[in-house]
Protein backbone atom coordinates (compact mmCIF):
# COMPACT_ATOMS: atom_id res chain seq x y z
CA UNK A 1 0.00 0.00 0.00
CA UNK A 2 1.28 3.42 -0.96
CA UNK A 3 1.76 5.86 1.91
CA UNK A 4 2.08 9.64 1.50
CA UNK A 5 4.05 11.75 3.99
CA UNK A 6 4.53 15.49 4.02
CA UNK A 7 7.82 17.19 4.79
CA UNK A 8 7.37 20.91 5.37
CA UNK A 9 10.24 23.36 5.70
CA UNK A 10 10.19 27.12 6.21
CA UNK A 11 9.93 28.08 2.53
CA UNK A 12 9.60 24.75 0.72
CA UNK A 13 8.29 21.27 1.23
CA UNK A 14 7.34 18.04 -0.46
CA UNK A 15 5.01 15.09 -0.37
CA UNK A 16 6.74 11.72 -0.62
CA UNK A 17 4.99 8.53 -1.66
CA UNK A 18 6.50 5.27 -0.45
CA UNK A 19 5.66 1.59 -0.49
CA UNK A 20 7.68 -0.93 1.50
CA UNK A 21 10.30 1.76 2.18
CA UNK A 22 10.83 2.35 -1.56
CA UNK A 23 10.19 5.87 -2.84
CA UNK A 24 7.33 5.78 -5.34
CA UNK A 25 7.15 9.50 -6.03
CA UNK A 26 7.72 13.04 -4.84
CA UNK A 27 5.83 16.29 -5.33
CA UNK A 28 7.56 19.53 -4.34
CA UNK A 29 6.08 22.88 -3.41
CA UNK A 30 7.16 26.34 -2.32
CA UNK A 31 5.44 28.69 0.10
CA UNK A 32 4.37 31.96 -1.55
CA UNK A 33 3.15 33.45 1.74
CA UNK A 34 1.36 32.25 4.88
CA UNK A 35 -1.72 31.09 2.99
CA UNK A 36 -0.55 29.88 -0.44
CA UNK A 37 1.76 27.21 -1.86
CA UNK A 38 2.93 26.57 -5.42
CA UNK A 39 3.20 22.94 -6.53
CA UNK A 40 6.20 23.12 -8.83
CA UNK A 41 7.17 19.52 -9.64
CA UNK A 42 5.76 16.00 -9.53
CA UNK A 43 7.85 12.94 -10.22
CA UNK A 44 6.89 9.26 -10.10
CA UNK A 45 9.37 6.39 -9.99
CA UNK A 46 8.99 4.49 -13.30
CA UNK A 47 8.39 1.24 -11.39
CA UNK A 48 5.22 2.78 -9.91
CA UNK A 49 3.73 4.33 -13.06
CA UNK A 50 0.09 3.50 -13.67
CA UNK A 51 -0.69 3.20 -9.96
CA UNK A 52 -2.07 6.74 -9.41
CA UNK A 53 0.90 7.79 -7.28
CA UNK A 54 0.81 11.33 -8.66
CA UNK A 55 -2.92 11.60 -8.03
CA UNK A 56 -2.46 10.39 -4.45
CA UNK A 57 0.15 13.09 -3.83
CA UNK A 58 -2.11 15.81 -5.26
CA UNK A 59 -4.94 14.50 -3.08
CA UNK A 60 -2.65 14.73 -0.02
CA UNK A 61 -1.80 18.34 -0.95
CA UNK A 62 -5.50 19.18 -1.25
CA UNK A 63 -6.21 17.63 2.17
CA UNK A 64 -3.31 19.60 3.66
CA UNK A 65 -4.58 22.83 2.07
CA UNK A 66 -8.08 22.30 3.42
CA UNK A 67 -6.86 21.58 6.95
CA UNK A 68 -4.44 24.53 6.93
CA UNK A 69 -6.95 26.84 5.21
CA UNK A 70 -4.51 27.70 2.42
CA UNK A 71 -4.66 27.84 -1.38
CA UNK A 72 -2.67 25.96 -4.02
CA UNK A 73 -1.20 27.28 -7.26
CA UNK A 74 -0.54 24.21 -9.46
CA UNK A 75 2.32 25.34 -11.73
CA UNK A 76 3.46 21.75 -12.32
CA UNK A 77 1.77 20.53 -15.54
CA UNK A 78 0.80 17.21 -13.97
CA UNK A 79 -0.74 18.79 -10.87
CA UNK A 80 -2.54 21.35 -13.05
CA UNK A 81 -4.03 18.54 -15.16
CA UNK A 82 -5.32 16.79 -12.03
CA UNK A 83 -6.92 20.03 -10.79
CA UNK A 84 -8.46 20.61 -14.24
CA UNK A 85 -10.02 17.12 -14.19
CA UNK A 86 -11.18 17.21 -10.56
CA UNK A 87 -13.84 19.87 -9.92
CA UNK A 88 -14.09 18.95 -6.23
CA UNK A 89 -10.56 20.36 -5.72
CA UNK A 90 -11.53 23.87 -6.93
CA UNK A 91 -12.04 25.10 -3.36
CA UNK A 92 -8.29 25.16 -2.75
CA UNK A 93 -7.36 27.02 -5.93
Amino acid sequence: MIEIKQFDRETKGFFKATEDEQEAGRMTYAWVNDDRIIIDHTEVNPAFRGRSVGNLMVQAAVEFARKANIKIVPLCPFAKSVFDKTPEYKDVL
